[in-house]
């Protein structure tokens, strides 16, 4: 035997790596981590029907969370603060006085021009249990 090939493994067998055979050895960088990890979808929230449009009884006005816009004549609100009809017609937004500040409402009328919040006092009720007072209609159309 030669004397390198002692020396060789002398080195070998002094070395602390020689019990695990091989050493592996990282090939790429470590990389960074991702901050928020893309979080989860959008829930589609806001107006989904807007002023003057024509909603039938069931459809959705606004999605939100926490109260944004208020109910008010003839929309009623889900338990997630959903806004909906509960009568056809058009749909009408509006603020009132409220407290210091002031609220924003939305409703529902009958008629494409009128305006919320209606005044039952001095133009009477248009909608009986959420139906239309035909009698009225026919009576305001013949005197015209």
């Amino acid at each position: 035997m030669s004397l390198s090939f002692i020396s060789r493994c002398c080195e070998a067998a002094r070395s602390p790596f020689s019990l695990l055979g091989s050493v592996r050895t990282a090939t790429k960088r470590a990389g960074g981590t991702v901050r928020n990890h893309g979080g989860s979808p959008g829930k589609r929230l806001g107006l989904k029907k807007f002023s003057d449009q024509y909603v039938i009884p069931g459809n959705i006005i606004v999605r939100q969370r926490g109260t944004q816009f208020h109910p008010g004549q003839n929309v009623a609100m889900g338990r997630d603060h959903t806004i909906y009809a509960t009568v056809p017609g058009y749909v009408r937004f509006y603020k009132e006085k409220w407290m210091r500040t002031d609220r924003k409402f939305v409703g529902v009328v009958l008629n494409r021009g009128e305006k919320l919040p209606r005044d039952e006092a001095a133009f009477g009720r248009n909608r009986y249990c959420g139906l239309v007072n035909l009698t009225a209609l026919k009576t305001e159309q013949s005197h015209a």
